[in-house]
């Protein structure tokens, strides 16, 4: 029986490669907006990585053992272990995907998970958004990173928690499902003074302003002077957006 170790200890290689590369921000087809969502991704990979190395290992077990019974699998025997492990490796290499967070799932989970959860989210949102808005998506996974190491230090039950978890959870994903549900020929169309596109950067931008205030105030250890201020309730994505651009 010819010796398969060469070319599973290839398959491990490129895998560790392309774990790497996950790690160092390789090329994902939506690149992470943050350590949360990067994490997720890494997890993910790890846990191909692993399903790829059980199913080569199995695959060379059963080769040989094959191979012992028969006395020799011989080149056919050796070419279709081969083929055996390219497919097993095409297999679990797409398989299964990411799952992409539903918005109910946002807010469930440590603060930690609400922070990758969010950015994933947010990930697969930003193509559908307007350039101005996806800039600033793009720096919500920084102040969102930002944001979850703060409040792994607080008592999850203080009010104060709540309300973070409110405005990143659930307003920061009802503005841009608003927005979403905006048809595509209509957003560029000004009404009430402003263009849906324009409308969802402003409001973006405040809820990336009230992100960062929250953080400071929690690094700063002000917790019991800390008030999630509402502005961003200011402009009714769930209601006013949607009502004025449809």
């Amino acid at each position: 029986m010819a010796d398969t170790t060469r070319d599973s200890d290839a398959i491990l290689a490129d895998a560790r490669r392309s774990l790497a590369e996950n790690r160092a921000g390789g090329y994902h087809r939506r690149a992470s907006i943050g350590r949360g969502s990067a994490d997720l991704k890494t997890r993910h990979l790890v846990g191909k990585i692993k399903r790829i190395v059980l199913a080569v290992g199995a695959i060379v077990v059963a080769a040989m053992v094959a191979g012992l019974i028969v006395g020799g699998i011989g080149f056919a025997g050796v070419m279709l272990t081969a083929l055996a492990i390219v497919i097993a490796v095409g297999v679990f290499a797409a398989f299964p995907k990411i799952k992409v967070p539903r918005r109910a799932e946002l807010n469930k989970g440590s603060a930690r998970e609400l922070v990758g959860r969010t950015e994933l989210w947010l990930e697969h949102q930003r193509p559908a958004l307007p350039p101005p808005a996806a800039k600033i998506v793009d720096d919500l996974g920084v102040q969102l990173d930002a944001l979850g190491l703060q409040l792994e230090t607080v008592d999850q039950d203080h009010p104060a928690v709540r309300e973070v978890r409110q405005l990143v959870g659930e307003h920061l994903p009802e503005m841009i499902d608003s927005y979403r549900k905006v048809p595509a020929h209509l957003r560029g169309e000004e009404r009430a003074g402003a263009t849906p596109d324009a409308q969802l950067a402003e409001g973006l931008g405040r809820i990336s302003r009230e992100i960062d205030s929250v953080t400071r105030q929690l690094a700063d250890g002000a917790l019991d002077d800390l008030a999630v201020r509402h502005r961003y309730l200011d402009y009714r994505y769930g209601e006013g957006a949607g009502k004025d651009e449809s």
